[in-house]
């Protein structure tokens, strides 16, 4: 494996004009630039990131903490701040948590411990004391008591606006259905604002949800339907909790939309190859990937931040079930 030395020795120059060449830093002739570069290539030379920020002190990476890769909103929302961070020249750190608390706790005193410059951290837990201010902090969808700047959607609005189209579409009995999260989020408000949008219109609403997570959908889906077989609109907290109401539905000979009305959150099914199309509240996934990175970049930078936390505006998409 070739070393910097073995580039400055076929360029003919310092290791330190070497250096300045790849860090992009201080004066160098074109032409000596073009020599280094060539050596480069000649050598394959790959710089070694860990030891480049050791010396210089800074780290060019960002952590971005996850519940779960698996989750289609969560794999997109990755596939733009990894698209923004490599803009800026930075460099992405997956921590995939699958939504425990004490590997979460696990992660975060790792990469404080790697001083890493930033984090992007998505956790419905209780992880309040590992959660420090000294290293650049942005939060998705969840507020701490320290002053760590939150990106969200417009989660209360979403509520509202999916109460009146199940009501265009013909529901007369609506239901929310979901879970709770063990601390607040502002996925809470989703509920919120379907049910104050039933209140302000004089509609009578069901809500049906249990604690975060739900580790058994049979028994979920099982006592929902025997519970309230009688809704004919569904608003679901998530595009996964409305296709697995769906599902159930249909096993059950309960047509969508003929029947029920159904309406998810997120906006992840975005191809026409699924059946039936989705009805759903869109969030702007790639907006708010792109924002949480750009005040990522401030906050590294030593900005002020000027809001502690920022809601983008939701959409509602039509599909096949309403």
């Amino acid at each position: 494996m070739s070393s910097v030395k073995d580039v400055a020795q076929l360029a003919g120059v310092a290791v330190g004009t070497v250096s300045r060449v790849i860090n992009n830093s201080g004066a160098v002739k074109p032409a000596t630039r073009k020599k280094v570069e060539e050596a480069i290539r000649a050598l394959q030379y790959v710089p070694n990131e860990v030891a480049r920020n050791f010396k210089m002190q800074k780290s060019k990476t960002v952590a971005l903490l996850l519940p779960s890769i698996w989750h289609p909103f969560f794999s997109e929302l990755a596939y733009y701040i990894e698209d923004e961070l490599d803009l800026g020249s930075f460099k992405l750190m997956l921590c995939n948590s699958g939504g425990r608390p004490e590997k979460e706790m696990y992660y975060l005193d790792m990469l404080q411990q790697n001083k890493v410059a930033g984090i992007v951290g998505i956790t419905y837990n209780d992880i309040e004391d590992m959660v420090r201010t000294d290293i650049p902090i942005v939060s998705i969808d969840r507020h701490f008591s320290k002053r760590i700047t939150c990106v969200t959607s417009d989660n209360y609005e979403g509520g509202r606006l999916a109460l009146r189209e199940l009501v265009k579409a013909g529901a007369r009995k609506p239901a929310f259905i979901g879970s709770r999260t063990q601390l607040f989020s502002e996925t809470m408000n989703r509920r919120d604002g379907f049910v104050d949008e039933a209140e302000s219109l004089g509609i009578d609403c069901v809500v049906y949800e249990k604690p975060d997570p739900v580790t058994d959908d049979e028994a979920y889906y099982d006592e929902l339907f025997h519970k309230h077989r009688d809704i004919d609109g569904v608003f679901a907290i998530t595009d996964m909790f409305a296709a697995k109401y769906i599902e159930k539905a249909k096993g059950l000979g309960i047509r969508v939309p003929e029947d029920v009305r159904v309406i998810g959150y997120d906006g992840i099914q975005d191809h026409a190859y699924f059946h039936p199309v989705l009805s759903t509240i869109r969030q702007p996934v790639e907006e708010m990937a792109r924002m949480t990175i750009r005040l990522l970049f401030d906050k590294i930078e030593g900005k002020e931040i000027s809001q502690d936390t920022y809601r983008l505006p939701v959409t509602f998409r039509p599909g096949e079930t309403t």
